[in-house]
């Protein structure tokens, strides 16, 4: 009988053991599924930045981050890293307040929940915004490319030059203009003038500004010469773009010899992977803010209709997209870091 009792306890156990119904780590269903999420899409994130650190790496010359991220909205210039470093701080902010957002909901109060989620969606869409606003500048004004990319870094010590301060230190460079016919995309014909420094001893034309179209030069010496750019530098940037048998050189830089005066050179194109990962990593990543921001936006609205408040879990789905958005964060940090700092 006693034997009999001993069977029956042991396979009562055993179905104890079997139930279901104990979430590992206890996180429900829907939590355990978004840290696989985020597992996986780490290796992702992983796999694109070793694969830019081992090209960065391989190569000799590489961009200056302290010169290529340099400008900032309303004509700021010579200022690097300000305006990336902006941006950080607010998609950090806004990881503060989603937490704040997912305690609000830990209590059920609905109205917290919906005033820092609204706080969070300002962080993520100012970022986005400005990341904007960094592409637009980085293609348009900077000339920079999925196969183009003016930016290198000089091989020699030396500091990148404007006309002005050219002419300052070597007086015996000449500033010059030269009429340009430009042709625009609908057919119109302007003029302007393009300045650029000429050393008659070498030969050679160093320019400060060319613009995106085909232009035909007024000169009698370069009446037959006719250059499609690629790239618009504005006036006073600190680098100049050298012309010399026909093609263009961005960013010139200068160096001291041993008669203490200053030697122009012209510095090539640098690696044009350079932009292709910049913008697909950047891009990937502003697509995950974008995805979060929607999923932000949908949750905001449903806890505001109280859709979630009868359930009596906390509001579950708030701590969901929490979780995403503190990844969205935590990869930007080793972005910032291979693309702005290294």
């Amino acid at each position: 009988m006693a034997h009999d009792t001993a069977i029956e306890i042991e396979t009562t156990e055993n179905q104890d053991l079997w139930n279901g119904g104990q979430g590992p780590f206890k996180a429900s269903y829907g939590k355990l599924m978004m840290w696989y999420f985020l597992l996986s899409d780490a290796f992702t994130f992983a796999g694109f930045l070793i694969a830019y650190g081992a090209l960065r790496f391989s190569m000799n010359a590489w961009p200056v981050p302290d010169f290529v991220f340099s400008t900032t909205p309303f004509g700021g210039e010579g200022l690097p890293l300000i305006f990336v470093t902006f941006m950080t701080f607010v998609l950090i902010v806004s990881s503060v307040t989603a937490l704040r957002a997912v305690q609000e909901g830990h209590m059920e109060n609905q109205n917290g929940v919906i005033k820092w989620m609204v706080a969070t969606l300002i962080g993520g869409g100012i970022f986005l915004g400005c990341q904007a606003w960094e592409w637009n500048n980085l293609m348009n004004v900077e000339g920079v490319s999925i196969y183009n990319n003016p930016f290198s870094s000089s091989l020699e010590d030396g500091k990148y030059l404007t006309l002005d301060e050219a002419v300052a230190l070597n007086p015996s460079l000449q500033r010059k203009t030269m009429d340009v016919s430009v042709h625009g995309h609908d057919g119109a014909h302007t003029t302007e003038k393009l300045p650029y420094l000429y050393d008659a001893k070498k030969d050679v034309k160093y320019f400060e500004k060319f613009t995106h179209h085909f232009f035909h030069r007024h000169s009698a010496d370069d009446a037959t010469t006719s250059v499609k750019t690629g790239t618009a530098f504005k006036s006073g940037d600190s680098y100049l773009v050298t012309y010399n048998e026909g093609e263009y050189f961005p960013a010139a830089y200068s160096t001291v010899n041993e008669n203490n005066k200053v030697e122009l050179k012209a510095e090539a194109m640098g690696p044009r992977s350079f932009g292709t990962l910049f913008f697909f990593i950047t891009g990937f990543h502003g697509f995950h803010v974008l995805s979060g921001l929607i999923m932000l936006l949908i949750i905001t609205i449903n806890t505001w209709s109280g859709f979630y408040k009868p359930r009596k879990n906390g509001h579950e789905m708030v701590e969901k997209v929490g979780l995403y958005w503190h990844f969205v964060d935590l990869v930007w940090v080793f972005v910032f870091l291979a693309f702005y700092l290294i």
